[in-house]
């Protein structure tokens, strides 16, 4: 079974930058990174393709970059210009087993790690 493990989160200040990690144990195809913030649904904000694709939620666009080294099996997020509403906690995923779903559907991805928070103060 493949294991996530994220790091990376933190406090910042509104404009500010963090970077989220998420080591991977094993193989795996598309990934992605979820924040749920309290009281709200956990939702995508961005997916990288095992062919290098990406997605993001028009929340995140021109602010936030996913990308993978597939040498290390390790999945980052470059988070820029946070915003307050970007607080929330982020989660890794990973699909091990084929899906039709699209990037960012929660549902097709079967493997996740277990969150690392951000915290952005105005």
């Amino acid at each position: 079974q493949v294991q996530l493990v994220e790091s990376g989160g933190g406090s910042v200040q509104a404009g500010g930058s963090l970077r989220l990690s998420c080591a991977a144990s094993g193989y795996t195809y598309d990934m992605a990174w979820f924040r749920q913030a309290p009281e709200k649904e956990r939702e995508g904000v961005a997916a990288i393709g095992s062919e290098g694709s990406t997605s993001y939620a028009d929340s995140v666009k021109d602010r936030f970059t996913i990308s993978k080294d597939s040498a290390k099996n390790t999945l980052y997020l470059q988070m820029d210009s946070l915003k307050s509403e970007d607080a929330a906690m982020y989660y890794c995923a990973a699909e091990v087993a084929l899906s039709d779903l699209r990037p960012l559907a929660p549902g097709k991805y079967t493997v996740w790690g277990q969150g690392t928070r951000v915290t952005v103060s105005s």
